[in-house]
């Protein structure tokens, strides 16, 4: 019997008192992830096609035991930072796009994810890790976005 994979949707949304600047700059520094995020480690594997963080760059992202490969798929200035997982988690088509929408009081962050799994039956189970995993990271992102920006007033 054939069995459907799903294709799954995860979306966070959270708030930073950081301007969208702040917040951008941030996601383009893959080596600052490391203090925001639960990442361990940081390497950067192939440069971007115009700059070594632009468009292009492989970022190899080390958690314990596990390395994850993602790649700069998109950017616009201050509005969006868009990624792909090439490797480390048994996904495959994954997306996300981090959409940053400025606010009166900040900076509004849309994290939004979506991936077909691997082996059928287990997208709820890689939904579960990687949202929480996802919300762990947009709620770093904001909260030290909010302590660089009151240090650079």
């Amino acid at each position: 019997m054939y069995r459907m994979v799903r294709r799954q949707h995860i979306a966070i949304q959270v708030h930073a008192r950081a301007k969208a600047n702040a917040v951008y700059a941030l996601l383009r520094d893959g080596a600052s992830w490391s203090t925001w995020t639960p990442i361990d480690s940081f390497e950067l594997e192939r440069v971007g096609e115009r700059e070594p963080e632009g468009v292009g760059p492989i970022r190899i992202f080390g958690k314990g035991k596990v390395a994850g490969r993602d790649q700069v798929a998109e950017l616009i200035l201050d509005r969006r930072f868009s990624y792909l997982h090439l490797s480390g988690l048994p996904v495959r088509d994954y997306r996300a796009d981090v959409d940053l929408e400025p606010k009166a009081a900040g900076t509004r962050i849309r994290w939004r994810v979506s991936f077909t799994p691997k082996v059928p039956g287990s997208g709820w189970l890689w939904r579960w890790v990687i949202e929480r995993f996802i919300t762990q990271c947009a709620c770093g992102l904001a909260a030290y976005a909010q302590t660089t920006s009151v240090h650079e007033r």
